[in-house]
């Protein structure tokens, strides 16, 4: 008797979408002798162990594993540490980050809320007794002291375990040294609250205080005699928590950071290295506004570097701002109608790239990873690449068509490329850009390739994908599925395998799916991205129909059964599709989405429509219903299954379920799928693979397909 092989939707569950065993996070050590990473043991283990690749023999070890660490106990988490990974969407076990000294020869991390500190060198590692739960461990440059969270508290302790003492402790449950609070680290990519200065003598240190912010009560209805989570959210025109910064002694003395809080709230970046003073991006409540400071470490004093202004809104990038080792200062900037890098005061880049992200910044270079920008000769439509930029030009380091990125030190590169024609990533190591190694992956192969096709749709070339059943070769039009997530940084139309996976899936069902990147999603130009200001639901719902219709004159599209699935940014397009157009759109899979606008949070919603005291239409014209029910609800009703997660703290469930109360106010129909004990991220196995099948089922119902 022979087993029937796993189901693609099981499989994809169980490997948390064919990522787990690939290598990731990686960092090199300054002396460019070896490469220090995570991965886990196979396609299909949750638990990451540290590892080290050797140079020149490009030898692999293990570091850290945490299964021998913690003895083959079941690891526990601190409601801490959970929201930690919910807002970086960490669905891995083990070591799942980890963080180094200067040289890259101590490495300390967090496991079950302890802590751990691994020799990377002689590959040992060892538990340093200290109070938890340990959240967010740092060693000190120099890698004498480890710095951590504990109970709200920030505490330090000597390398070799000695001498733990608290720095800085809460004066209420209300406050935290040394943490993200949630709107920092949801939506403006500041994970952490503590920084350690270049000499290792002191640190900043972020105090946060939650007293302000309006709580939420979280609770699970499949258990009532469980206690709700209380969850301080900062819902669109509510106060946010309080934070602000301190530079601290080892010995406890402590000097605050002094700007213009009242006028710029959000502290939305810290970089302190040994080319200047600390650093801070500061920015204005409408993100309109925002200041690059330099902070005296003795005085806490502050003066501006530099000051950014937008009339639509500054966006924030990764890795900037900070010093070139010259002491100037790099950040990326909208400007000339580019998205272009600086140092200094002169821009390195023009129309010809749509900068992303800075990687590395050198005495001679910085590497940046970037897309075509709208002068560019050719589109490559969902590439992106890593450039060396300098006063004299630009190198391109990727070559094959694909997504890629990069870190650097020492002369050594770990470039991470995914390519179209093949699955997972691929993981090589340059020196002096030649190859010298590659990283293993142990992630499973998907067993499928999405047959995809990356073109642009209507006058306005949206990006798009389309991706046809494997075994299609006929020209008889097919039911459509638009499968996008359609917003702010969010780009689904991209030259790498994986990707496309799931949409292969549904494909291989019967459908021709579109992805289409609208205006608002990221990877064109600033003003494509800055678009949807004012008007996000118009703008984005016009460009999926745009595309749709476009490529309906290329592809065996059947306009007349045509249904859109989507999550969160893509719940809330794909129900504002049934909705509005249901000229076009026929059946919706409407997951976890933002139905009243004023539900989710101030540093996103607020970037988008302003704030909704002072501009309450635009907020009741953007939004799926309001207080008096469904807006711009148009005939005919269509059939909608709305997905949520009951114990989602990003987009809580009261969106879903006033959707659903106002649906059923109007008579129109839909299904509730109600998901206990699940978040906005769907890590489950059981859970991620039935919703798949039970979409599914929807849709064939809905479109009255065999």
């Amino acid at each position: 008797m022979t087993t029937e092989p796993d189901s693609f939707p099981r499989r994809h569950a169980r490997t948390q979408r064919f990522t787990l065993g690939a290598p990731r996070a990686f960092t090199v050590a300054p002396d460019g002798s070896r490469v220090v990473f995570l991965r886990s043991s196979s396609g299909t283990d949750r638990a990451n162990s540290l590892w080290v690749l050797d140079l020149p023999d490009a030898g692999e070890r293990v570091a850290a594993d945490p299964r021998a660490l913690l003895g083959g106990t079941e690891e526990h988490l601190s409601p801490e540490e959970r929201a930690r990974r919910e807002r970086s969407r960490e669905g891995g076990a083990g070591v799942v980050g980890y963080a180094t000294d200067s040289a890259v020869e101590l490495a300390s991390f967090a496991l079950s809320g302890r802590l751990f500190t691994a020799e990377l060198r002689a590959g040992t590692a060892r538990e340093l007794r200290v109070p938890g739960p340990v959240i967010d461990p740092r060693p000190s440059p120099d890698g004498r002291h480890v710095a951590y969270v504990a109970q709200g508290a920030l505490r330090v302790v000597g390398a070799e375990g000695e001498g733990d003492r608290a720095l800085a402790e809460r004066e209420s449950e209300q406050v935290t040294y040394g943490l993200a609070e949630f709107i920092a680290a949801e939506e403006m990519g500041r994970s952490r609250g503590f920084w350690w200065s270049p000499q290792s003598d002191r640190l900043l240190v972020a105090r946060v205080d939650d007293t302000p912010v309006r709580r939420w009560w979280i609770s699970d209805p499949a258990h009532p005699e469980r206690e709700p989570h209380h969850v301080p959210y900062p819902a669109a025109g509510t106060d946010n928590a309080e934070v602000r910064l301190f530079v601290i002694g080892l010995d406890g003395a402590r000097t605050e950071a002094v700007w213009d809080r009242a006028r710029y709230p959000y502290l939305a970046h810290v970089h302190w290295s040994a080319a200047g003073a600390p650093l801070l991006l500061v920015q204005a409540r409408d993100q309109r506004s925002q200041l690059y400071l330099a902070v005296d470490p003795e005085t806490g004093t502050t003066r501006m570097v530099h000051a950014d202004e937008d009339p639509i809104w500054l966006d924030l990038f990764p890795g900037v701002p900070s010093w070139s080792p010259s002491g100037q200062l790099v950040r990326i900037a909208d400007e000339g109608g580019a998205r272009v890098l600086a140092v200094g005061e002169r821009p390195l880049t023009g129309a010809q790239l749509h900068v992303r992200a800075v990687l590395d910044v050198a005495d001679d270079d910085v590497l940046v990873s970037a897309s075509a920008g709208e002068d560019a000769e050719s589109p490559e439509t969902g590439e992106v690449h890593v450039y060396r930029v300098n006063e004299l030009g630009l190198e391109r380091l990727s070559q094959e068509p694909g997504v890629h990125s990069a870190v650097r030190a020492g002369g050594v590169t770990v470039l991470v490329s995914a390519a179209l024609d093949r699955p997972g990533a691929r993981v090589q190591v340059l020196r002096d850009g030649k190859p010298v190694a590659t990283v293993t992956s142990y992630a499973e192969d998907p067993g499928m390739s999405p047959r995809v096709t990356l073109t642009e749709g209507g006058a306005r070339r949206i990006p798009c994908a389309v991706l046809m059943p494997t075994d299609y070769d006929g020209d008889t039009p097919l039911p459509v599925l638009l499968d996008p997530y359609g917003g702010p940084h969010g780009q689904r139309v991209v030259a790498a395998h994986n990707p496309h996976l799931t949409s292969q899936w549904f494909a291989d069902q019967g459908f021709a799916v579109v992805v289409a990147d609208g205006r608002g999603t990221p990877g064109r130009s600033p003003a494509w991205e800055k678009a949807v200001r004012d008007d996000l639901a118009e703008v984005v719902l016009q460009d999926q129909v745009d595309a749709l219709q476009a490529l309906a004159a290329d592809f065996p599209l059947d306009l007349n059964r045509v249904a859109i699935r989507g999550w969160s940014f893509g719940g809330y397009l794909a129900a504002l599709a049934a909705l509005r157009r249901p000229d076009v759109f026929h059946a919706a899979v409407v997951g976890a989405p933002v139905t009243d606008l004023r539900l989710y949070d101030t540093h996103y919603q607020e970037r988008y429509l302003g704030h909704p005291d002072e501009q309450p239409e635009v907020y009741r014209r953007n939004s799926l219903l309001d207080d008096a029910g469904l807006v711009d609800a148009v005939e005919p009703h269509r059939p909608m299954m709305i997905i949520h997660g009951l114990a989602d703290d990003n987009v809580v469930v009261a969106h879903a379920l006033r959707l659903s109360s106002a649906l059923l106010a109007a008579g129109r129909p839909h299904e509730v799928l109600p998901l206990s004990g699940v978040t906005h991220m769907t890590p489950q196995e059981t859970v991620a693979e039935n919703l798949l099948r039970l979409q599914l089922d929807f849709l064939k119902r809905s479109l009255k397909l065999a």
